[in-house]
């Protein structure tokens, strides 16, 4: 499986792939000003449903945010509870 992350001006895409197919999708925008990142919406195509895709989205966009010393607001309720179950992610979490 592989990662792209396709990003242009403050938003992008992170997608997840399995050979030349889709498996899902994470949406994010970053705000430079406030050092954040925001996970607008995470989707796993329904074939790829139930496998733990949507949480290695999740863990890729935390990588990314990391990587720019970025908080991470999970706007996403799916991304807001797998981050909730997540041990280390206090430092980068930010609840609103």
């Amino acid at each position: 499986m592989k990662y792209e992350n396709n990003r242009s001006g403050n938003g992008g895409v992170l997608t997840l792939n399995k050979e030349d197919e889709e498996v899902g999708r994470l949406t994010y925008t970053i705000f430079p000003d406030e050092n954040k990142l925001v996970i607008s919406y995470v989707l796993v195509h329904s074939k790829f449903e139930g496998k733990g895709m949507g949480k290695y989205l999740v863990e890729e966009g935390i990588k990314f945010a990391r990587e720019n010393n970025w908080k991470v607001y999970p706007h996403c309720s799916y991304a807001r509870s797998v981050m909730h179950r997540m041990k280390d992610v206090d430092d980068i979490l930010l609840e609103r």
